[in-house]
């Protein structure tokens, strides 16, 4: 797998950070390439919107990450947004046929990290028959794995009392 930088996509909610990748010779980070390229498209255009609100909205301010709403494992990675009919705090949280999914990593099973990756359009029953996100979930799959291990062997660690992933040689970015 070629260098990519975990880079903080938004840190600005109560209850979650979230962060993203960028490939290191990319200008764009994987997460806005997703929001950018379906909110382009005028008949995606509310289900972005909708996924957008989702993410800082209702797991970025409400919520956080917790198992209701991460409820769609698919291998290394969970896919937004959540399946089925969930409420939390009397709050029903239903995309029955939700055209899109974004890809995301709840780093150690914690609520208030998460790795948002890039996404498509689910056009099919499984990942591997939708041929807009199949390569999509399996890089985001494989940033997943890569990004596990470097937490694993001390890469890189939490900031506990800060909601941060930093490097551990204390370098400012993060190259994986």
């Amino acid at each position: 797998m070629n260098i990519f930088t975990l880079e903080v996509w938004d840190d600005e909610g109560k209850k979650c950070t979230f962060y993203t990748v960028r490939w290191d010779d990319a200008s764009e980070n994987e997460t806005d390439k997703f929001f950018r390229k379906y909110n382009a498209i005028p008949e995606l255009k509310t289900a972005t919107q909708q996924m957008l609100s989702f993410v800082l909205d209702s797991l970025g301010d409400d919520h956080g990450a917790i198992d209701a709403l991460f409820n769609r494992p698919e291998n290394e990675v969970t896919g937004l947004p959540n399946t089925g009919k969930v409420t939390v705090k009397q709050v029903l949280f239903a995309y029955p046929n939700f055209p899109l999914r974004l890809y995301a990593l709840r780093v150690n099973n914690r609520n208030d990290l998460v790795i948002l990756f890039n996404g498509g359009i689910k056009s099919a029953q499984t990942n591997q028959a939708s041929k807009d996100i199949h390569l999509k979930w399996v890089e985001a799959c494989q940033f997943a794995k890569r990004i596990e291990d470097a937490l694993s062997d001390g890469e890189i660690v939490i900031d506990e009392g800060n909601r941060r992933i930093i490097s551990a040689n204390g370098d400012k970015e993060i190259y994986l």
